[in-house]
């Protein structure tokens, strides 16, 4: 019986340990992003339930563009944005306060990059 109890707490306090390592990305983020006529500034709004991972993101097209097919596993993030008929597919690191983000069109005339956003405060 004393094994068993030693056995569970070892697996609960492993499992929390897991839970704490999981990033939180919930609220806003900034960064600039090259485009072909300069750099241009965006704002993430990200909202985490888990996994899932909704939000929207705006910038200079006007209004807000919806987040889609998000989710975050650990300290990996992914999510797609739509405009124009374009799809640009975001995966990227979170580490505290930055995520660095890779970016990549369904579009070929569309260029793919990178760009790190900050939390915003």
């Amino acid at each position: 019986m004393k094994k068993l109890i030693c056995i569970s707490a070892a697996v609960l306090i492993a499992l929390s340990a897991t839970a704490a390592l999981a990033a939180d990305v919930t609220g806003a983020w900034s960064g600039d992003v090259q485009g072909p006529n300069g750099d241009f500034h965006l704002t993430f709004t990200f909202k985490q339930d888990g996994a899932k991972l909704t939000g929207s993101v705006g910038g200079p097209q006007g209004n807000p563009l919806d987040i889609t097919n998000g989710k975050v596993d650990g300290n990996t993030i992914a999510f797609d944005v739509s405009f124009n008929g374009t799809t640009i597919h975001h995966n990227g690191t979170v580490n505290g306060d930055e995520i660095k983000l890779t970016t990549k069109s369904d579009d070929g005339n569309f260029p793919g990059g990178e760009m790190t956003l900050k939390r915003d405060k």
